[in-house]
């Protein structure tokens, strides 16, 4: 059935339905990602979120396995141009219509997203909402709705769990930890300890890691307490840290820097990224609101390690005085580039030059 999209600003798109027949309100962003959709909808950075996918058909590979990067869904709705019916995915084992079913999520297809994407480039994320009728009504309600900023404690574990192996013991500071991290982690034969946000320096350092990751998650880090910038502040010169993602933008604050959000946020797999020591260009997959302020970075503490080729913004940090550094991209490479898996074996050299040295 024929459905709409209502965006803050008065904006209006029309398409065809698909997924959950809900009425759905969250914040608009688009994805410039050509593959990696089962990915990106179970990204846990995308919490609250609508996304509208710039590949202008999305379905072919239907749901399978290997691609969860969460073990549910919390994405408000998606956007996209055409939906596909038929797979040739031999590992399909779901489509992507009954997989938002079942999760209760709503879609629009048949929508002319480059005209949508060049809108939300200009205006920049801002709510949204999907309903079967544009009225008055319709839009009152998405006036009136505020969009929550507790996104990383909806996403992030509230228990310590483990994810045995046989190597170095990292523990991961869980902000909304997606999968692909994990996959990382297991490749190098890791005794995992996850800990949720909330965790205290004692509970940490009693597990005795040989390394410590800050996970990637959601929302706004100006949102989460004080306490956490401490635990970071302790823990950076006690193991290895590296922050990924919001993990990054952590490391950075607390580290007296600062964060300006973007006018337009970065969601794709296409964003060249420069090593400035080597000089060495690669492409990465980012998912981005925020950028880290240049001129807040206290270089005589940290300096920049990468940097976006597009904007030149910050994109890794290393601490001149421990073993901590963080980019802000992703470097699991789920659903890709592979390129930036570099920054893990980065991390596990440096865990092993840390073990070495203290026992």
């Amino acid at each position: 059935m024929q459905r709409h999209l209502i965006l803050e600003d008065g904006s209006t798109f029309v398409g065809e339905g698909f997924g959950a027949p809900a009425t759905t309100f969250g914040e608009i962003v688009f994805q410039t990602a050509m593959t990696g959709y089962q990915e990106s909808i179970t990204n846990p950075i995308y919490d609250g979120q609508m996304i509208v996918f710039a590949m202008p058909v999305v379905g072919a590979d239907g749901i399978h396995a290997e691609a969860y990067e969460s073990v549910k869904p919390t994405i408000r709705g998606m956007v996209v141009h055409d939906l596909a019916e038929i797979s040739t995915n031999r590992q399909r084992r779901m489509s992507l219509d009954r997989f938002l079913k079942q999760n209760n999520i709503p879609g629009l297809c048949q929508v002319d997203t480059r005209q949508l994407i060049r809108h939300l480039r200009e205006s920049g994320p801002q709510k949204a909402t999907i309903v079967d009728y544009v009225d008055d009504h319709a839009r009152d309600q998405l006036a009136a709705t505020v969009l929550t900023k507790q996104q990383v404690q909806n996403t992030a574990t509230p228990k310590a769990y483990a994810n045995p192996g046989r190597g170095y013991h990292i523990v991961v500071i869980d902000f909304g930890l997606k999968h692909g991290i994990l996959r990382m982690l297991g490749d190098y034969d890791s005794n995992v300890s996850v800990l949720p946000y909330t965790t205290s320096v004692e509970e940490v350092l009693t597990l005795d890691p040989d390394g410590i990751i800050l996970s990637s998650g959601p929302g706004d880090p100006n949102s989460l307490p004080e306490s956490v910038f401490t635990l970071i502040r302790v823990l950076q010169t006690k193991a290895p840290m590296l922050g990924i993602g919001l993990g990054h933008e952590l490391f950075a604050m607390a580290n007296g820097a600062t964060l300006n959000p973007l006018v337009a946020e970065y969601h794709g797999m296409n964003h060249p990224i420069q090593e400035i020591i080597s000089q060495e260009i690669f492409y990465a997959m980012q998912g981005r609101g925020y950028v880290v302020d240049d001129q807040t970075v206290d270089r005589k503490k940290m300096f920049v390690t990468h940097r976006d080729l597009v904007d030149q913004s910050i994109q890794g940090l290393r601490h001149r005085d421990y073993p901590a550094f963080s980019v802000q991209f992703f470097p699991d490479g789920a659903p890709g580039p592979i390129e930036p898996n570099v920054i893990f074996a980065d991390f596990f050299e440096t865990v092993a030059d840390y073990v070495e040295q203290y026992n």
